[in-house]
């Protein structure tokens, strides 16, 4: 009998239970953006993608943090907004939380989950859309 993958089946580095702590730059890249600009960023890339934006990480605490993952080396290829975003890759000691599927994971989520067709958030998509997010909010201020 033939074995075949699911097309549900998530990456080895999201745990079975609880959250754990991934070396950026290993298994992806990820880029933080804080607050209120962190769920507009995230809305922006859902509805880009028909709600199929790949892994975004949400974190409910402190600052509330949206971390979208990408794929590995890829975030260095932009000058994120300063203030704005932070790119967190290999170099030096950034871990990001990674939530489980199901089950208490408190306090992270996931606000978009990676599948077998968009195992991460596109870098340039993003970077385009929060380009955009950020000079709307600035012209707004004006």
């Amino acid at each position: 009998m033939e074995q075949k993958n699911s097309p549900d089946l998530m990456p080895s580095w999201i745990p079975a239970t609880g959250h754990a702590l991934r070396h950026a730059g290993i298994h992806f890249d990820a880029v933080r953006i804080i607050g209120v600009l962190g769920e507009q960023v995230a809305y922006e890339v859902m509805q880009f993608t028909d709600f199929r934006a790949g892994p975004i990480v949400r974190s409910s605490i402190g600052e509330r943090s949206m971390y979208f993952l990408l794929p590995p080396g890829s975030a260095r290829a932009y000058r994120w907004p300063v203030g704005a975003a932070e790119a967190l890759v290999r170099e030096g000691a950034a871990f990001v939380g990674v939530p489980a599927v199901h089950g208490l994971t408190y306090p992270l989520d996931w606000r978009s989950l990676p599948s077998a067709q968009v195992p991460f958030v596109d870098a340039e998509l993003l970077f385009e859309l929060l380009r955009k997010v950020v000079d709307d909010e600035i012209r707004a201020v004006r």
